[in-house]
């Protein structure tokens, strides 16, 4: 291990650690260590570290802001790459736009919006980055990435880039042809929007930040919804409909502001929240008849 961490010094440009905290890298505050973790400032480091990986036979997984993800309490084997500093670039040309994939969604809602463009106001207040938006076709209000993405530029397992079209991404709901068929990572996207009223997208991007405000418990550790809408069913609604609302086992709690999130109170390991799931699911189950599936990713040891 001693050889691959100098190996990877002197090969990329960024941090290199090993056993980092990963409760310290998601927005749920919850995450046992990384074997190695690295946060590269530039593409061509991503590369050469994966080159790295894939020669040691070392797993690796990249991450984002954390958002979406539930980490093992035992942590994640292999290496984490985090995607963040260094690959947040941002490009305008007329309506079409090029992003990294360690780009506040959040971050770039706001900035395009005060240049007039249309077509982003449904991203506002979604936290993450642009890489797990592309990677799971993140959406609200109606509409998701699918709608704008032009095409993105991937990095596969193997080491190899390419490009893929909106069509070629096999997107559907809060899914990516990255997440199964054709596993990699989101390291650059390409936006087709639309030139609009400046007053108008603000005034909307508001009232969009205004209701996640008023009904998302933004304000406590969570990793966003929890489940998949199971349509025409709503999950947030199905898990209040049940009396779960606020149910807690140790730290983790079902939000009282919206059935469709758990909250880490303070103290919570993710097999609490695990079993806050299942404890979920086996309700739905036996008193609607719904199978529930989770939106949020689950990884690492067992």
């Amino acid at each position: 291990m001693d050889l691959i961490i100098r190996d990877l010094q002197d090969s990329i440009n960024g941090k290199v650690s090993t056993n980092e905290p990963l409760a310290k890298h998601t927005t749920i505050k919850i995450g046992g260590p990384a074997d190695i973790f690295i946060e590269p400032k530039d593409i061509e480091s991503i590369k050469r570290a994966i080159d790295i990986f894939n020669k040691n036979k070392i797993k690796w997984r990249a991450i984002g802001r954390g958002s979406n993800l539930l980490v093992s309490d035992k942590g994640i084997e292999g290496a984490v790459i985090k995607l963040g500093a260094g690959l947040d670039h941002l490009v305008v040309d007329g309506t079409n736009i090029t992003v990294g994939a360690g780009y506040s969604v959040v971050k770039l809602a706001m900035v395009i919006s005060k240049k007039g463009l249309s077509g982003f106001e449904f991203s506002s207040g979604i936290p993450g980055s642009i890489g797990g938006a592309v990677y799971m076709n993140a959406g609200a209000h109606g509409s998701d990435i699918s709608k704008i993405l032009k095409r993105a530029h991937i990095l596969f397992e193997d080491g190899t880039f390419e490009w893929l079209t909106n069509d070629e991404m096999e997107f559907s709901y809060r899914t990516s042809v990255l997440q199964n068929k054709k596993p990699g990572i989101c390291i650059e996207a390409e936006f087709e929007l639309n030139a609009g009223s400046r007053d108008e997208i603000v005034s909307v991007m508001q009232k969009n930040k205004d209701y996640r405000r008023e009904t998302q418990p933004w304000n406590l550790p969570c990793a966003g919804s929890i489940f998949r809408n199971p349509l025409p069913n709503y999950a947030g609604q199905l898990i209040e409909k049940t009396g779960l609302k606020g149910y807690s086992i140790r730290g983790a709690k079902i939000s009282d502001m919206h059935g469709n999130f758990i909250v880490n109170t303070g103290e919570a390991k993710a097999q609490d929240v695990l079993d806050l799931i299942n404890y979920v699911k086996e309700k739905i189950a036996n008193l609607h008849g719904i199978e529930m599936e989770t939106e949020v990713e689950i990884v690492g040891r067992k």
